[in-house]
């Protein structure tokens, strides 16, 4: 099988591709698969980090706005066009699939022009505007919640595969969550609450944690932050004003990243954090009580849309970004710690959204995408 996979911009466009990528050569070992980016995002890192071919070609987002600088991207885009097709002619794919980004709207439009087989797959709970805007050319839109559906209009198909996510459920026994805490720094006779903004941080949501500490509401649980590398000096400094070592912080464990994530949510009691779509995939696919700060001022604001798939189970508290404080926040972590069963139901409920076999899924539709065209 030879395949473009179209995904540019963040991690939550890219490793999807990168893990369909994988599936397809994992049943397929002589596929030929390249993917297309652009120049500007981390697909610049992480394609040729997972052993795949990269293209660039000119892709931006469209604004409505007047401007130079927009007209210039429009054509830029237009020229992206052109250098997809280019590369499909060269390439000949059997199937195109992009998995978000700008970059989507160039190469699933220039593939439907030759008559290439096309699909989508849509992360988040409410679609993007690539998505809404193909829909009609792309032959085959995989999605990662139920909540979705709805909300594609003029499809010719979607399916509700859910998102390929690295991290996976794991159930420890007694002395291996032990020793996972113990190389933490915390132990067993608390609840854990993990709490992470993302690769980059979330500053909104480290301030709430530094009132935490400040205050010293943390008595009920013990904490592991991942505060983002760029922020973790921000954190020290703040701490700092108030006289508080960052590494010595009583039942907190402070840390720029964490680099054993799977363990770490999977011996978490609750999980605090933004709400991009493989996180609260993962979320569910643990079954973990969660408390959501969805990113505000991104596209269609997607991430309380993700979130409320949560919500709506009774898995998730949503906090607002504009209304989050320290109290608040530790307000709601008690509100689930101090009640066990409450906390247990929060787990098994985040279960009912999660998915299974996600790959296995999506290479099923691949598959009969492939022999229906």
């Amino acid at each position: 099988m030879r395949v473009i996979i179209a995904a540019a911009g963040t991690a939550g466009h890219i490793n999807p591709g990168i893990a369909i990528a994988n599936k397809i050569k994992q049943e397929e070992k002589d596929s030929k698969i390249i993917f297309i980016g652009t120049t500007r995002g981390l697909e610049n890192d992480l394609v040729p980090r997972a052993g795949y071919e990269l293209k660039t070609i000119n892709a931006y987002g469209l604004s409505k706005k007047l401007s130079i600088e927009n007209i210039k991207k429009m054509y830029q885009t237009c020229k992206g066009y052109g250098e997809a097709k280019k590369i499909m002619k060269e390439f000949k794919p059997d199937i195109v699939i992009g998995t978000g980004g700008y970059i989507c709207g160039a190469t699933i439009s220039s593939a439907h022009s030759l008559g290439i087989p096309t699909m989508l797959h849509e992360s988040n709970a409410f679609p993007g505007k690539a998505v809404k805007l193909l829909a009609k050319k792309t032959d085959t839109i995989l999605v990662s919640f139920q909540d979705a559906i709805p909300r594609i209009k003029n499809a010719k198909n979607v399916v509700y595969t859910g998102t390929p996510v690295k991290i996976k459920k794991h159930e420890y026994g007694v002395n291996e969550k032990n020793r996972i805490l113990k190389e933490i720094g915390l132990n067993e006779t608390k609840p854990v609450i993990l709490v992470s903004g993302g690769s980059q941080g979330a500053q909104k949501i480290n301030e709430a944690i530094v009132e935490i500490i400040k205050n010293k509401l943390n008595k009920n649980y013990q904490m592991i932050w991942a505060t983002g590398p760029k922020q973790f000096d921000v954190v020290k400094g703040d701490l700092d004003n108030y006289h508080i070592l960052i590494n010595h912080v009583d039942g907190i464990k402070i840390l720029p990243y964490i680099y054993n994530m799977e363990e770490v949510m999977n011996v978490a009691d609750v999980t605090i954090g933004r709400a991009g779509a493989m996180t609260v995939t993962e979320i569910a696919n643990l079954g973990k009580p969660s408390i959501l700060i969805p990113l505000p001022n991104v596209s269609h604001n997607h991430q309380l849309y993700n979130a409320k798939v949560l919500e709506n189970v009774k898995a998730a508290k949503i906090i607002l970004n504009e209304e989050l404080t320290g109290e608040k926040l530790n307000d709601t972590i008690e509100e689930i710690i101090l009640d066990k069963s409450k906390m247990q139901k929060m787990g098994e409920n985040a279960l009912k959204v999660s998915t299974n076999q996600v790959e296995d899924r999506i290479y099923e539709e691949i598959k009969k995408l492939q022999f229906e065209i």
